[in-house]
């Protein structure tokens, strides 16, 4: 790479720095060219959770583009926010939603600045991230932030930055019409511009990632997908004008298909194929409960619509068990080596 990834520890409190550290030293050959932006106490702090595996030392650089430079086995740490103190794990804290924001704000700009490659969030504390006040406590989470610094950056109004959540894993994608919204408003959210919208920003995501325009297929709203309108009309109403529109655009569109067996239909299978290559959900639940389902360890959230590469693992802080040496980087590695395969086909 000609620019680095840059990785931020998420909540200090939660696990998110400990599968940083686990992660290099677990898939070293997907983290060379990573560093961290973040605070080197803390690193090294959770390095020495990593008791099961040889841990690696934790040096200072001065500069992302030192991240391609460091030396093998060797975690590289970019200090972009106040030395942190040694806040207690499991906690939370707005010390630590602070601290977290500004490591995501700092790597965010990079990323609009074109000083790195892609950006992988590990796991943020919402409750923390509003504790810690201006400006964070306007954003309920990492896709909020990004969104906002993305449009300010292009100087658009934030209406023009629309983003989409990518749930994705080896075997299944799905895009999110609405996300974290209550089940009423998703449903009020389903509109034929929305949609459509949805059917765009995904069709210009993943058009450079395979290469070719993906196959999309859209879930109904209800059982059967209406059952012709016996179970409900928006897939008379509002899906099937809207795939007419978007198939007339030359996005290759599908459906409205019944949502219980769509899901089924885009899995990959052993020998490779799949009849779709992503799955429009109509809201949160309907598209993540299939993915989590397969794997939430081997997730990743992807933000489609940026003008920037950002990934994310499919899982929280777990306050639980931070601290105890025993997180999973499983989720972490997949978001990183997700980066890396979109890093050759986007166009900033």
């Amino acid at each position: 790479m000609s620019r680095p990834i840059a990785i931020t520890p998420g909540d200090p409190c939660g696990i998110g720095p400990e599968i940083v550290a686990r992660a290099w030293c677990q898939a070293p050959e997907m983290t060379q060219g990573c560093f961290v932006a973040g605070d080197v106490g803390l690193m090294r702090r959770a390095m020495a959770l990593v008791q099961t595996l040889p841990a690696y030392p934790v040096c200072e650089i001065e500069t992302p583009a030192d991240a391609l430079h460091v030396p093998a086995r060797c975690l590289p740490v970019l200090q972009v926010v106040p030395v942190a103190p040694a806040l207690p794990w499991g906690r939370v804290d707005a010390r630590a939603g602070q601290l977290a924001g500004d490591a995501v704000l700092w790597a965010t700009r990079a990323a609009l600045r074109g000083d790195v490659a892609a950006l992988v969030t590990a796991p943020l504390h919402k409750e923390a991230l509003h504790a810690a006040g201006a400006p964070y406590n306007q954003y309920p989470g990492h896709t909020e932030l990004l969104q906002a610094e993305s449009a300010l950056h292009m100087g658009v109004p934030l209406d023009q930055m629309p983003v989409r959540m990518m749930l994705a894993n080896d075997e299944l994608r799905t895009v999110l019409v609405s996300i974290h919204v209550s089940l009423r408003q998703a449903l009020e959210a389903i509109t034929s511009a929305r949609v459509l919208q949805t059917l765009r920003i995904t069709d210009a995501a993943l058009t450079p990632v395979l290469g070719r325009r993906p196959r999309m297929a859209v879930a109904g709203v209800n059982p059967h997908a209406g059952e012709g309108g016996l179970f409900g009309r928006e897939e008379i109403d509002i899906l099937q004008p809207c795939l007419a529109m978007a198939q007339q655009e030359g996005l290759d569109v599908h459906g409205p298909y019944a949502p219980d067996t769509v899901f089924m239909r885009a899995r990959q299978q052993a020998d490779g194929r799949r009849e779709f290559d992503v799955v429009i959900a109509m809201y949160h639940d309907q598209g993540l409960i299939p993915v989590k389902y397969l794997g939430v360890e081997q997730g990743v959230n992807v933000t489609l619509g940026l003008p920037l590469i950002r990934t994310s693992p499919d899982h929280g802080t777990a306050m639980d068990v931070a601290g105890q040496g025993i997180a999973n980087a499983s989720s972490l590695i997949q978001a990183i080596r997700m980066a890396r395969h979109m890093i050759g086909g986007m166009v900033l």
